[in-house]
């Protein structure tokens, strides 16, 4: 195990109505969202996952995460680094390690408190919600739980929407 990596709960729903939805995140957060393409690149890995995410502007982070894939709300272990190269870096990780898979979206991201709200069109699965509440050093995961609980019912999401895997997870099931 690492130490002292960012911890956050996460969760993913299948969005129905991505109108309404919109509509309850701009009236919660009562700021403007912000609009994201991303490119993320799953490499293979014995243990978590590692991705590169590229922005337009030619950007990138390296993320490698752990997390179960299990309904409902789940603890994520996760480490970020920034990326001014991913063209190439992606080349050298292709070499290394092979691919599992890449996942194209637009994310709409707005934040409320300590939790970052997505509202994800990804290519060829649909819209989709997620919620990352980070947590604090001193928060339980149960803490994260009980936010993002509240949040799914505060939305109107109901629990036979929610997601057990990643993006990638139901992409690679078509």
């Amino acid at each position: 195990m690492w130490q002292n990596p960012a911890r956050n709960i996460e969760i993913k729903a299948r969005i129905n109505d991505v109108k309404a939805i919109v509509n309850k995140v701009a009236e919660l957060c009562k700021t403007e969202a912000e609009v994201i393409d991303q490119t993320d690149t799953f490499f293979k890995t014995e243990n978590g996952r590692l991705k590169l995410r590229e922005f337009k502007n030619g950007t990138g982070e390296l993320i490698y995460y752990e997390r179960p894939d299990t309904d409902g709300p789940k603890l994520s272990n996760y480490s970020k680094s920034m990326v001014t190269d991913p063209t190439s870096l992606k080349a050298v990780l292709q070499m290394a390690l092979g691919t599992n898979g890449i996942v194209k979206k637009t994310r709409t991201l707005s934040r409320f408190n300590q939790t970052r709200i997505h509202i994800d069109e990804v290519v060829g699965l649909g819209n989709f919600l997620e919620l990352e509440v980070v947590l604090q050093d001193s928060q339980t995961p149960a803490d994260g739980i009980t936010t993002a609980q509240l949040l799914l019912e505060i939305l109107g999401i109901p629990a036979s929407d929610l997601l057990s895997g990643s993006y990638l997870d139901c992409l690679n099931l078509l």
